[in-house]
This record gives C-alpha cells, structure tokens and sequence, in this order.
C-alpha cells in the first residue's frame, strides 16, 4: 500500500449537499495532509483543465484567488505549476492526470518557497465530480491512517481453518473406507484400484522441500515467462480438484445417475456436466483474473479446492515425515523472507518479491487465497488491495491436521488429535495476524503456524501415552494392501470395533 494516498472530500451546493471522496496521490516529503476532516480546510474549486499552467498568460491575474484550482498535467513540472499558482493566489494546485496516479516528484531544492499543497487526480473524477456535484464544488484533502486491523483477515481466518479442518475431516473419512475396504476381501481390490493418495515418504519429503526452493529461485529470476506456467498449472489442478470434490457430494445424492456408454465404459451422465463446469469455472478465471471486482471469489474457490484436494490426497504416513516436512519447509520460509534481503542486490525479499511480482509485473501468482481490504481508506478509494494467504500456510499444517484425524480413525481416539490440532492452527492463524498488525510487514505465517501444530499435536500424543506409535505411524503395519490384513503392533486385528 502505498503511503503516499490521500482523499479529496467534494461538496456540492445542493440542499442537502451532495459529497463524494475521491483518490489523489502527494509527496509526503513537500507536505502533510490533516488525519481526518474536523481538521481540514474547505477551498472553492475553480476546473482550469482547459490549461496545463505552464506559463502566467494562461490564467487571468486573480482568477483563482484563495481557491483550489484542478489544471492538467501538460509538459512543465509539478513544481513549475504549484510556483504559478502560489503566485497567482491559489490555495491549493491538483493536476488532473490521464495516466496512472504516482506520487508528485521533483527537485524540490529549486523551489523551496513553494509551499502550496500539491495533489494529482485522476482526469475521470473530475469530470465524474462535476457530473455528479454540480459545478460549484468546495473540496478539501486528508490522508486517514490506515486501520491496524482489517475485517479481511477474519474472513482468511475462517477460510483457512475451515479448509484445514474439512481436508483434515475428508482424509480421515476416506482413511475409515480404507479401512472397511481392508476387511472384506472381495472389496480390497476394488479400493486398492480406486486408491489415489500419495504418501510422503522423509526422503520424498526432502525432495519435495529441495524442488520447492528451486522453483522460488527459477521464479525470482524468470518471472515474466514463468508465470504464465504457474498460473496454465493452477487452471488444471484446481478444475480436477474442484472435480474430486463436487464429485464426492454427488456421489452422496442417489438422483440423477443415468448413464450413457462410452469406450466400453459406463459413466454417469451428471459427471459429464460436472466436468465440464469445473473446466468452465477455471477458463473464466484465468480469462478476467485481473478483474479484481469479483474475480477473487472465483480465484478462492478454485483455491480452497485446491487445497482440499491436496491435504485429502497427500498422505503423511507418520509424525516423523510431519515433523521434518513442517520444520523444513519452516526453515524454507524464515530463510526466504528474512535472510534473503541480505544476499539480494536491492535488499529485498525474494519470497515477497515473487509474491508482488517482481520488477512491478502485473500478473501475479495464483497461489494465494485473496480477500479485499474492508476497512475504509485511502487505499481501498484508490485501488484494492487484498489481504493474502499462501496455499502452503493451509496445505502444509493441514497436512499434519489430517495425519492426525487419520491417527483418530486408525486408534478409535475420538477426534482428539484432529480436535486439538485444528484448534492449534487456529490459534497460529490468530498470533500470525497479531503479530502483523504490531510489524506492519508481511509475516511467514508458518513461523507461528508449525510450532502451534506440532507442539500441540506432541502434547496430546505424550500425555495420552501414544508418542511411539503417534512418531512412527499407524497401529498396524500393511505389508501387501492387496494381501495381508491390518494387524495392531501385537499382532490382533487392528480395525475399530
């Protein structure tokens, strides 16, 4: 958010009056702006936009006497204009402005008599402020601070820890069919067919943590071009996702299962239609993704699907692989944020420049839950700036979140490692945004995150007396899934009873 944003508060001179806030830009170096209106000062507009002022003939001498005069931008600098203006009588100079809005910039040691307040405008709200006002308009500007706490990062919260708990929730459910599945034998082979979890292994983990570090760095140096992989990437991956998991509520509806034959094959016609919507859904993302009016809606839905696809399929066999994923990839984000501004050229941050993308691109990365900044102020008139999550920040807790439920299922423990665990990551999500409102800087959120999930998840299992099973995995041990039947350490079966 840039500081450097302010308001410019119009009102007309009907009865009641009629106001609206616009957005401007200044220097905070030449001026400072009242914090709110009580202090501000009202001045009559006088629209000179037919003028550039850069020279004294173009205004008539005591044309804009103690008023606010709007010119355009022209060819002289801002500087230049706020020296005539300030000697013609003017109160306050705005520079309408057909580009982009940016902070004024000059050599201010050229004008140091120069004290008139300076502010651009965009050239479409003047011409909305007079449409809308009227043309006799007083104006005034004021820079609000911006709020320390956003109703935005509530709304994170409870998509995060619903994400977390319901891909926890939905891996445990598909652990308990495992299960089932492994009892009967005429249906073990039809579950193991279906089975689509993968299982991370400490070595797979340690590849993983090394193939995530070289893509950040290939990302910081090849943004431009790999960008549009990652976000071609996302499209697919969050249309199959959202596939599994509309398909795993209709498989709960027994309406609609007509079938057609295809390929010796029959399929549910419903799954057609399906599929095609969820394609449907992540085209029309990555077609107005830079809408940013609404199509950050679309973009966390395809995300949260994506995540709860990720923490049901990807299987963490036991608390060791947790533990060495969650304290790598911890080290992963510490080193990243933290310790890069020390290595890189311009002193910045790698993972916050791939996050903002790099050298000012405009397209971003599409692995992040976005959600508008609600709170009132500058920033939110003069653009829209999001509250962020990173998919890890779900997907990686929530991973440790769903060995536990799995751990649940498997030892008949009534949900208290899932229970505790979410309420663990509940409470990191909450310290993470303390501990950003209190810095006012992005925050690697598993810097808070992992402690409050393993330790928590470590206390339950030592204080139920359950660490050496809890460490090294399930209560039983599967040889041949196809095969051998789940059996307890000492040798009985291990389904719950």
């Amino acid at each position: 958010i840039n500081a450097d944003e302010g308001i410019l508060h119009a009102s007309g001179n009907g009865v009641p009056p009629l106001t609206k806030d616009y957005c401007i830009t200044y220097n905070s170096n030449w001026m400072s702006l009242p914090k709110n209106l009580k202090n501000a000062t009202f001045r009559t507009l006088e629209n000179l936009t037919s003028t550039a002022l850069c020279d004294y003939p173009e205004v008539p001498s005591g044309f804009m006497k103690d008023k606010a005069v709007v010119v355009m931008r022209g060819n002289c600098t801002f500087l230049e204009k706020a020296s005539i203006a300030q000697r013609l009588g003017a109160k306050l100079l705005l520079i309408a402005s057909k580009a982009r809005l940016s902070p004024p910039s000059d050599n201010k040691t050229d004008f140091e008599n120069v004290t008139l307040p300076i502010a651009l405008i965009r050239y479409t709200d003047i011409v909305d402020m007079q449409l809308t006002l009227g043309n006799e308009i007083n104006v005034t500007l004021y820079s609000p601070p911006l709020p320390e706490f956003d109703c935005s990062m509530v709304v994170i919260f409870l998509i995060a820890v619903f994400t977390v708990a319901l891909g926890a929730y939905w891996s445990g459910v598909a652990e308990l069919e495992t299960l089932k599945a492994m009892a009967s034998p005429g249906e073990r082979e039809t579950r193991r067919k279906k089975e689509e979890n993968v299982t991370f292994t400490p070595p797979t983990v340690i590849l993983f943590v090394v193939i995530c570090c070289v893509m950040l760095i290939l990302l910081y140096f090849f943004y431009k071009w790999l960008v549009y992989v990652i976000i071609l990437v996302f499209c697919l991956a969050s249309a199959m996702s959202l596939y599994n998991c509309l398909a795993a509520l209709m498989g709960e509806i027994p309406f609609g299962q007509c079938r057609i034959a295809c390929c010796n094959k029959s399929i549910e016609v419903r799954r057609i239609f399906l599929a095609a919507f969820c394609i449907a859904a992540a085209a029309v993302w990555a077609v107005f993704r830079n809408e940013d009016r609404w199509a950050w809606i679309l973009q966390d839905i395809l995300g949260v699907a994506f995540c709860l696809n990720f923490i049901k399929t990807l299987k963490m066999p036991n608390f060791k692989s947790c533990v060495i994923l969650l304290g790598l990839l911890l080290l992963y984000d510490v080193f990243f944020v933290f310790i890069t501004p020390f290595i890189t050229k311009n002193g910045a941050s790698i993972m916050v420049e791939v996050a903002a993308g790099p050298f000012g691109n405009s397209e971003k990365l599409p692995v992040v839950i976005r959600v508008p900044r609600l709170e009132y102020s500058a920033a939110t008139l003069c653009d829209m700036p999001f509250s962020l999550l990173g998919f890890g920040d779900i997907i990686v807790p929530g991973l440790l979140v769903a060995y536990c439920r799995r751990f649940d299922v498997q030892t008949s423990s009534s949900s208290v490692y899932y229970v505790s665990c979410t309420i663990a990551y509940a409470v990191g999500m909450v310290l993470t945004f303390i501990v950003l409102a209190l810095m006012k800087m992005g925050q690697p959120a598993l810097l808070y995150l992992v402690p409050c999930t393993l330790i928590t998840s470590s206390l339950v299992a030592w204080r139920r007396k359950e660490m050496k099973k809890f460490w090294k995995g399930s209560s039983y041990q599967v040889s041949d899934s196809s095969r051998t039947p789940l059996l307890q350490d000492d040798g009985t079966s291990g389904l719950p009873r």
